[in-house]
């Protein structure tokens, strides 16, 4: 494995010859392509001539640091270079330097004065800004990249390699191209797409949403609305979770772990949860019994929708215990100083008392309910 490793970065290094010492042309493309067939690079083709000529922005998908390099094997293309730092490293690369360094509308015009000249290779664009594996979705294209001219031709990149990823999201492209030399082979596929002009009056969102539906459809992927922002922000915290010490749960302190009475040991905790949530309606509801609570708990997993069914009588229950007078609950008696400081703070419908009995008419058994349903709103206050 390490003399596979020191052989092909022999011919790595006589690739990079090569392409500096040679002028850009057709030949120069067919004598790198074989030396990357030599390295275990397999580059593919789909369609070749479905390749406009007179398309000036090539926009692809992002699955490895080098995708424009693959790309330009088959065709002339220049990639501007955004995240890397001006010099020799971008240089060899492959990337293009335009001297821009400050916002988006800045390079925006930079690559429209680019585009302007005819003699100029096209732009190959990658909107995602990040690269991915290729396999689950696409992130979200930014929208400049469709600023630039109104016709741009979609390029769908997939990658294969074997035992490995084509893509570690958290290394950097000298890890990708160790690991290049290192497996046996890797194959690109490449599939040139119909070019997509701009519709009238169409934004540069909506252009580059409907180009990124394209090239999720033809990949076979989900189109998301994640940035490459998010993916930065993902990767924070994946880095910060691993360097996070692992504290076996038997040597975390008594007082982070979370009690539990004994009474519920070794009870699932969705049981546990229910059991609470009941505890905490029977104390505004006691006349109501734990099992229509906890019934009704299970469907809403709300104490308050619980509470708000129980007086709409939307579930039926019978009362665990008759009352007379006022159909208010009984409270607990261990705490009648509090009870009769809240009943003389919150005052007590003064209307006729609602009883258990079944009333003649129809118009006092509604207004009974009334009564009942007001007292218990007014005790569930409190």
């Amino acid at each position: 494995g390490l003399c596979l490793l020191v052989l092909r970065l022999f011919i790595g290094i006589h690739i990079f010859l090569v392409s500096c010492a040679l002028p850009d042309s057709v030949l120069r493309r067919f004598i790198v392509r074989v030396m990357c067939s030599v390295l275990g690079l397999f580059v593919r083709q789909s369609d070749p001539q479905l390749r406009d000529a007179s398309v000036r922005v090539y926009i692809a998908n992002h699955v490895t640091q080098f995708d424009h390099n693959i790309i330009n094997l088959l065709t002339s293309c220049n990639t501007p270079a955004l995240n890397s730092a001006p010099g020799f490293i971008c240089w060899s690369r492959g990337f293009m330097e335009l001297g821009v360094t400050g916002s988006r509308a800045e390079l925006v015009e930079s690559l429209k004065m680019y585009s302007s000249h005819r003699e100029n290779p096209p732009l190959l664009l990658f909107p995602e800004e990040a690269a991915t594996n290729g396999r689950a979705g696409l992130l979200r294209f930014s929208s400049w990249s469709f600023s630039i001219l109104d016709v741009v031709q979609p390029v769908a990149l997939q990658v294969q390699r074997p035992l490995i990823s084509v893509s570690v999201a958290d290394s950097s492209w000298i890890t990708e191209l160790l690991w290049t030399f290192f497996v046996p082979f890797t194959v690109y596929q490449v599939r040139w797409m119909p070019s997509v002009p701009r519709r009238a009056e169409e934004l540069s969102e909506d252009f580059a949403v409907r180009v990124q539906e394209l090239l999720a459809m033809e990949l076979g992927v989900v189109s998301t609305r994640l940035t490459a922002a998010d993916k930065m922000e993902h990767m924070k915290r994946l880095r910060h979770t691993s360097h996070l010490p692992f504290v076996p749960a038997s040597s975390q302190p008594l007082a982070a772990r979370p009690r539990v009475p004994p009474s519920l040991a070794g009870i699932a905790p969705e049981e546990v949860q229910i059991t609470a949530m009941a505890q905490r309606v029977k104390e505004v509801l006691p006349h109501v019994p734990v099992e229509v609570i906890r019934i009704d708990l299970a469907q809403t997993n709300c104490v308050d929708t619980t509470i708000a069914n129980l007086l709409e009588e939307r579930v039926p229950f019978f009362p665990e215990s008759e009352q007379t007078g006022t159909d208010l609950p009984a409270l607990s008696t261990s705490q009648p100083a509090a009870t009769s400081s809240i009943q003389g703070s919150v005052a007590v419908p003064s209307s006729k008392p609602a009883t258990k009995l079944f009333a003649k008419s129809p118009v006092e058994r509604h207004l009974s309910l009334q009564e009942r349903k007001r007292a218990l709103y007014d005790y569930a206050r409190r």
